[in-house]
């Protein structure tokens, strides 16, 4: 890749503020998603009492709908960061590519792909 690109991709302010913002969203997801998933296992791991008690009077334990929340908050999360990424984070994106594609200033006007 061209470096004279590279240089003016990083000096762009909308990309500082989409590396900034998307890194700090994306911890944020991955934390409460280990908080979930590993606090399920901790609790099959250390509490199989409750995991396998039962709910009410039918057979059903506390350990299927903890297991299933945990798979849909899974999507959740990822449906999250999708909507996000295709909105927010692609407007950042496309301002990128055309302050970069158009030069800047420079005079260069290469496009670069995504």
């Amino acid at each position: 890749m061209d470096q004279d690109i590279v240089r003016r991709v990083k000096a762009d302010p909308n990309y500082r503020k989409l590396v900034t913002k998307r890194s700090r969203f994306g911890w944020i997801l991955t934390w409460s998603m280990m908080v979930v998933y590993y606090g399920f296992t901790l609790l099959c791991a250390f509490d199989k009492e409750f995991m396998g008690s039962r709910i009410g009077d039918g057979v059903m334990t506390w350990g299927i709908p903890l297991g299933l929340f945990v798979i849909l908050f899974t999507i959740v999360v990822t449906a999250i960061y999708v909507r996000r990424a295709n909105s927010e984070y692609d407007q950042l994106t496309d301002a990128i590519k055309a302050n970069v594609a158009g030069g800047n200033g420079s005079g260069s006007g290469k496009k670069v792909a995504a």
